[in-house]
């Protein structure tokens, strides 16, 4: 390239959410290609973001307290069991666990079968019918290992509509 033409060339580096780009070439060329990643890839990530399913840890933790606790034992429910249906008890233990292991006191983020059927009090049978119906609802999933978790569904469904349903009832009682 002879030294006049490289005297014109631009570059102009661009980094945004962990997409980068550089632009070369004369002013025009690169003042185009840069207006044009501007008006297609910063839409993109602003209308994934809107759409995707996220769980905002601080007030997931704020809205959980005095109903769910983290033990070294493992997750705990701060409200009587009897007021809460099956499926109920499942979720907020799997919850639990959920945010113990995203606040690292706990060592994973599921239960297995067994631990959910000791918090639920209830035969295996009924247990896995409860989980099931879950796992079929997509508020909660089964691990390879055939453990279960919460979803991220699930997490901000009992966040939004279960949470208050439950402190409802528990502070009737």
């Amino acid at each position: 390239m002879s030294e006049s033409k490289e005297k014109n060339m631009v570059t102009v580096h661009v980094k945004y959410k962990g997409i980068e780009q550089t632009f070369t070439g004369n002013a025009n060329d690169v003042w185009v290609n840069v207006n044009r990643f501007f008006c297609e890839v910063i839409p993109a990530f602003d209308l994934a973001r809107k759409i995707t399913l996220t769980v905002d840890l601080q007030k997931l933790v704020e809205d959980s307290k005095d109903v769910i606790a983290i033990a070294p034992e493992g997750p705990q429910l701060l409200v009587p069991r009897q007021e809460l249906t099956g499926s109920e008890t499942l979720l907020l233990n799997l919850l639990a666990a959920y945010i113990g292991h995203k606040m690292g006191k706990l060592d994973r983020d599921w239960l297995t079968r067994e631990e959910l059927q000791t918090k639920l009090g209830k035969s295996m049978k009924i247990t896995s019918t409860r989980l099931g119906e879950l796992a079929r609802e997509g508020v909660a999933s089964k691990t390879e290992e055939g453990n279960y978790k919460i979803t991220t569904k699930g997490t901000r469904q009992l966040q939004q509509e279960m949470l208050p349903k439950i402190r409802a009832k528990t502070q009737k009682s």
